[in-house]
């Protein structure tokens, strides 16, 4: 049960309720639960889900390394409703399973992202020169810019999701 009480959907205001589904229907949500519970604050809950939309319809990152990034930080937050959810059917069960940046199965642009994602969520503070250096070698400077925002998006929401025990 979530620790915020979610809105039932036939309360949200219309313009909520049309991100909500736009969202639902294109694969950017798997649970309405969040939303609901950010729902308290609608105009916030709007723009976090145009932000989310954003990442997904014109996104200068691949789809698969959105995924594999998604799923990584995922495990980190250890927000249930973010682990099962599948975002992209370019990332397989079996890679899901091995999601690690030393993994053979992913390029080295997904292994350098995959180990970028992992300490942006677990210990930043490690992060260096040397981390952006090897970024730079597979990503543009824009594509880099939106990894960083796309980590801070998604670790955000992890956690923000897990604390409300929004499922």
């Amino acid at each position: 049960m979530s620790r915020i009480q979610p809105l039932p959907l036939e309360q949200l205001p219309a313009s909520l309720a049309d991100l909500l589904q736009k969202g639902v229907s294109s694969g950017v949500l798997s649970s309405t639960v969040p939303i609901q519970v950010w729902a308290n604050s609608p105009s916030h809950a709007q723009g976090w889900l145009a932000l989310l939309d954003l990442f997904h319809s014109d996104s200068s990152l691949p789809e698969r390394l959105r995924e594999l990034v998604r799923l990584k930080i995922a495990g980190i937050t250890n927000c249930r409703a973010c682990q099962v959810a599948r975002k992209s059917d370019q990332v397989s069960e079996e890679e899901v399973a091995c999601l690690s940046a030393d993994d053979d199965r992913f390029s080295a642009g997904e292994q350098v992202a995959i180990r970028f994602a992992q300490l942006f969520a677990s210990d930043y503070t490690a992060i260096d020169e040397g981390h952006f250096a090897a970024l730079r070698q597979h990503f543009s400077l824009e594509q880099l810019t939106e990894l960083n925002m796309y980590c801070a998006l998604m670790l955000a929401g992890g956690r923000m999701t897990f604390v409300q025990q929004a499922y």
